[in-house]
């Protein structure tokens, strides 16, 4: 039997209405996506047993699912089908799940837990872990390329294709983590910094932005360039608050171990620019963000809502 994706056949529907708060918002859209990777992975073919457990569980331990939500979000603003948006919105998540499952393992930042559980490598082996993520890589270009999009969107699968290429690759997320690794035990600038985290953080954000924007025939590219450049920034501010929530966190309600970044000798914000003037920053960061929306002729309430919730979360 041909292998191929399964679409969600329940009532297309995707609540992204100012009645609902935004934590509502941000449930429905985590539980529409895991229910659409959730039905991928178990209908992969038994070739596999460890290895296909080993995806699951990088998969599906959890987590807020804050790229999926801003295909959803950016992708509803513009007024995209929901069942539309579900394979870009999936596909990315496999590729941030990559990306986790690999930052774990004992060559990189040799992390124990993950979200309050084992991380992959401790419960399926080094080895596995590490195909684990290769195959969750190539599984989200599956998903992306494979799903079936109306004639209008064809030219717009292809460009989400290229988009989720350049953010994973050199240019965006594996560039930005060879230069955090190369940054260890070492004094960097602000440039420096940011450098680094347009790349190994902001590439994906900013990539799942761009992905709900060719969710709909034609984007106007001068509201896709304020879309981008709101990701671009609110990417960064995620980072900084990751930082900040580093230092100032406990392992229970972060989900992995406080401190981390410290004992591995990493250069952070706080560390760079102290925790004052980094909480300065990531306010100054969302402001920014806030006046790109400013400019968009659409309801952005729940981009800005978005924007203000990356740096008050606790985990």
């Amino acid at each position: 039997m041909a292998f191929r994706f399964l679409p969600d056949r329940r009532a297309d529907r995707l609540d992204m209405v100012d009645a609902m708060n935004f934590e509502e918002q941000l449930r429905n859209c985590r539980q529409r996506v895991d229910d659409f990777l959730r039905r991928q992975v178990d209908s992969l073919p038994e070739v596999s047993v460890p290895l296909r457990d080993a995806m699951r569980h990088g998969l599906l331990i959890g987590g807020k699912r804050i790229r999926p939500f801003l295909v959803y979000s950016v992708g509803s603003m513009l007024g995209a089908d929901p069942g539309i948006m579900d394979a870009p919105a999936a596909a990315i998540e496999c590729i941030h799940a990559y990306s986790l499952i690999h930052d774990d393992l004992p060559c990189m930042d040799d992390d124990d837990l993950r979200r309050g559980k084992p991380t992959v490598h401790k419960l399926y082996g080094e080895v596995q872990g590490m195909l684990a993520g290769d195959a969750l890589q190539t599984l989200g270009f599956e998903i992306l390329s494979g799903h079936e999009m109306p004639p209008e969107l064809r030219d717009g699968q292809l460009a989400m294709l290229r988009e989720l290429s350049r953010a994973t690759g050199y240019l965006g997320m594996c560039g930005g983590q060879s230069l955090d690794l190369l940054g260890e035990n070492a004094r960097l600038t602000l440039e420096q910094l940011e450098q680094i985290h347009r790349h190994k953080t902001g590439a994906l954000i900013e990539a799942a932005a761009v992905l709900g924007t060719l969710c709909v025939p034609s984007p106007d590219p001068a509201h896709t360039d304020l879309i981008r450049r709101f990701a671009r920034v609110v990417g960064l501010a995620f980072q900084v608050h990751d930082d900040i929530l580093d230092v100032v966190g406990d392992t229970a309600t972060l989900g992995k171990p406080s401190g981390s970044d410290e004992d591995n000798a990493k250069s952070t914000y706080p560390a760079l620019l102290g925790l004052d003037r980094a909480r300065e920053y990531e306010q100054k960061l969302t402001s920014e963000a806030l006046e790109c929306l400013g400019q968009l002729p659409y309801d952005t309430g729940v981009l800005q809502d978005f924007a203000r919730f990356i740096i008050s979360r606790n985990s």
